[in-house]
């Protein structure tokens, strides 16, 4: 996979599990006031169901597990330049909001004008308290662990 696919599954992965209010406060202090630029939808943010897949223990065959509320949205900047960067998001829930900041934030990244700054101030940040989280989760669900062993009786 080349280095620009890898490093935008990463931020898509950021952006699609930001909550909206995060994802609106970094978007607002990584442009610094900037005017946003003019966009036209390819696909409008639109609610739909998606299959979730699951496997028993995490190594069996797949099956349907069940349905869940995904919100999608794709939009073109238009830019001075004639670039015209495509962004998409995808996240689970009913936020068309969040769809459309997500979207922006991609197509954004895609600009050389914005990248590093984006970069540096909102999908690194982003990222940082998604891992914290995480880690914050695992600590709490290791505390509740309970080890079982068995004793043999000594003959």
């Amino acid at each position: 996979m080349e280095p620009q696919a890898q490093g935008r599954r990463e931020w898509m992965a950021v952006l699609a599990r930001t909550p909206r209010d995060a994802l609106q406060q970094a978007l607002d202090s990584a442009l610094d006031g900037e005017r946003l630029p003019a966009y036209e939808w390819l696909r409008a943010p639109d609610i739909g169901l998606a299959m979730v897949r699951a496997r028993i223990g995490g190594t069996g065959d797949a099956f349907n597990l069940g349905e869940t509320t995904v919100t999608r949205a794709t939009l073109r900047l238009r830019t001075d330049d004639g670039s015209a960067p495509v962004g998409v998001a995808v996240h689970m829930g009913r936020d068309k909001e969040r769809a459309t900041l997500a979207a922006l934030a991609d197509a954004l990244l895609q600009m050389p004008r914005y990248a590093d700054k984006l970069q540096t101030r909102l999908i690194e940040p982003l990222a940082a308290c998604i891992a914290d989280e995480r880690q914050r989760k695992q600590a709490e669900a290791a505390a509740t662990k309970v080890e079982f062993f068995t004793m043999v009786r000594g003959e």
